[in-house]
């Protein structure tokens, strides 16, 4: 016999966990995980890093709409989730140009040099600095989700990967591993696996697309100086930050197409990195700590697919964050719990959330997919 809830959550990320933490004590939720544990995949493998100048208008509105729903539960919590580390672009004067938005300010070359005297003098020319980007402890982030969501009745379910999933009546009916579920709402929190979660449901696909993005632990010579922001290229080639005394995290940022599966680094793409940080700074990066690499799921237009699907009652789509799912997280779950406690199996009224320019843009295109 299936349990029976007003909302199951398939996707056991920081998209589906916030959602759960959002709607908990509100209605009845379950969340389902293929894997054995929540964060497995592109959760567990974030740059732990928020950055309001990062992303398009509308996901920069929804990282600061993030940053105050994190800061009004710091005090709750034994140790915060957010630290402040500055986020500093460095590149030649078009691309800084380009990429700085109205949180980062321009900073002189001598300035940023001095910010970060690891830089080499010559590897770039123009800087911006984002002072109020906050470093992100992203497991203890996704772990708040996950006790607030229990302690207000959320059912987690791990090691259940859904097989099948149908319209039943006026609601849903899903397999999840062992275990028959009955909701009114699904969200396909799937992440990667959105658009083949989406076909199993019997609903049209969205041409999400999964990018690769890899990271390292390395050791360095010369360690980074207390205080040293992150740095990015704004040709969009490279990122580092300190992570610890004597390591650095770095990343090629790459954004290869992929299919949805647990990804792993690509052989040489991180040692070609090293030889090109060891030009641009003077760290001195030595041996490989450890390596990973992540899947960051975008529609074709770079927005976060948040709402209802007009062809798929009670189908809600929450999927699509690319590489902002931390840094949105907690203003998308605000939204789409909004939308989901007003019982819209159509998107035909107003959001609950927060009257904003994040609201009236995520309106106008993703209240109701394919409107």
């Amino acid at each position: 016999m299936s349990a029976k809830y007003d909302v199951v959550i398939v996707g056991g990320g920081i998209a589906g966990l916030s959602l759960a933490s959002a709607l908990a004590g509100k209605c009845s939720v379950a969340l389902v995980e293929a894997e054995q544990s929540l964060g497995y995949h592109t959760s567990a493998r974030s740059a732990r890093q928020l950055i309001p100048s990062y992303g398009p208008p509308v996901v920069r509105d929804l990282t600061m709409r993030t940053l105050d729903l994190i800061g009004t539960r710091e005090g709750t919590r034994p140790e915060p989730v957010l630290s402040p580390r500055r986020f500093m672009l460095i590149g030649d004067e078009d691309a800084v140009q380009q990429q700085a938005s109205g949180f980062m300010h321009r900073i002189s070359h001598a300035e940023a040099l001095k910010i970060c005297p690891a830089l080499r003098p010559d590897s770039f020319s123009a800087a911006g600095l984002d002072s109020g980007s906050f470093a992100c402890n992203a497991s203890l982030l996704l772990e708040d989700h996950r006790e607030w969501a229990v302690e207000g009745g959320v059912d987690i379910i791990t090691g259940a990967k859904v097989h099948s999933a149908q319209r039943l009546g006026s609601g849903w009916e899903l397999g999840a591993g062992q275990e028959g579920i009955q909701a009114a709402v699904v969200v396909n929190a799937a992440g990667a696996w959105a658009d083949e979660f989406a076909v199993l449901s019997g609903v049209e696909k969205l041409g999400l697309q999964p990018y690769r993005r890899t990271a390292a632990i390395v050791d360095v010579e010369h360690p980074l100086p207390q205080g040293c922001p992150m740095v990015a290229a704004a040709d969009e080639s490279f990122y580092f930050r300190t992570d610890g005394r004597r390591q650095v995290l770095i990343s090629p940022s790459e954004a290869v197409p992929s299919g949805p599966e647990d990804a792993r680094p690509h052989p040489g793409d991180i040692e070609a990195l090293i030889t090109r940080l060891n030009t641009v700074t003077t760290m001195g990066i030595g041996g490989i700590s450890r390596a990973w690499t992540g899947l960051r799921t975008e529609a074709a237009d770079g927005i976060p697919v948040v709402g209802f699907d007009a062809e798929a009652p009670g189908f809600f789509w929450l999927a699509g964050q690319g590489g902002y799912g931390f840094q949105t997280s907690s203003g998308i779950a605000e939204l789409a719990a909004g939308l989901i406690l007003a019982g819209q199996g159509t998107a035909t009224g107003e959001a609950a959330g927060p009257a904003s320019r994040t609201a009236d843009a995520l309106a106008a295109t993703r209240w109701s997919i394919r409107r």
